[in-house]
């Protein structure tokens, strides 16, 4: 199947040739004794869904993981490109490296190239200096540490939810139920942001990453939450009939 036939004009400008756009919903949650990561599994080339089970929990050493959205091939070139680097450091240290020096790497990398790279990571893990760290690295290369962060094209319909809904001091269990949140009563912040935004979707996969060590979790797509979803509101029928009687065009 040709992709560029079902792309629009903008679409295709936008991106460079044989690009995958990795638009998308990510966050990391800090709790007492680590940290949660997840992200929908959605990636597109401009309107077309070129792969709908992506795993962008990328790992990148024994307690470390990284959550990335912008261009595929950039982000997965910056990863592997920490990931050597954290190899040689643990040989030559000899103990394991801290979350912080794997965010250090990645801001580097992406604030050296960031006329080049499209590139937003989230990266969080446990350390026995820090325990849960999660620091964000946004477009442009900064490194901020933060208890929670999210990011990709779906973040921007669930900063209020999460500003609102998080709480210091939340369980692990809680933890897991403020990214995913499928028996609770209230809504989930991945769940909301892959509903509203379209490069967003699938699945949604999770790592709960702790002292003990790195447990993945995985909700497929027919047990993620629904929510109202929107609908055309018409008007009455006899108002309708006069709207038509006097050459009003109606859109239905």
């Amino acid at each position: 199947m040709d992709y560029k036939s079902t792309m629009t004009h903008a679409d295709a400008a936008r991106l460079k040739k044989g690009e995958v756009n990795l638009g998308t919903s990510i966050m990391a949650v800090q709790f007492d004794g680590g940290v949660v990561i997840g992200a929908d599994s959605r990636t597109t080339m401009g309107s077309y869904i070129a792969n709908r089970v992506t795993d962008k929990l990328t790992h990148i050493h024994d307690r470390i993981y990284c959550c990335r959205s912008g261009s595929a091939a950039d982000t997965q070139a910056v990863a592997d490109i920490v990931t050597y680097h954290l190899s040689l450091h643990a040989i030559q240290s000899g103990e394991r490296p801290s979350t912080h020096v794997a965010a250090s790497l990645f801001q580097e990398l992406c604030y050296a190239n960031k006329d080049a790279l499209s590139a937003g990571i989230i990266v969080a893990g446990w350390d026995k200096r820090e325990g849960g760290s999660v620091y964000n690295i946004p477009l442009g290369g900064g490194l901020f540490r933060q208890p929670w962060a999210i990011g990709g094209s779906g973040s921007t319909y669930v900063y209020g939810y999460c500003d609102a809904t998080y709480r210091e001091g939340m369980s692990k269990d809680e933890t897991v139920n403020f990214v995913r949140n499928i028996d609770a009563p209230s809504p989930t912040a991945l769940a909301l942001a892959m509903s509203r935004d379209g490069s967003s979707g699938g699945t949604i996969r999770m790592c709960v990453i702790t002292e003990d060590g790195v447990q993945r979790l995985f909700v497929p797509g027919n047990e993620l939450p629904t929510f109202w979803e929107g609908k055309e509101i018409l008007p009455p029928p006899g108002q309708a009939a006069a709207l038509q009687s006097q050459g009003e065009v109606m859109v239905q």
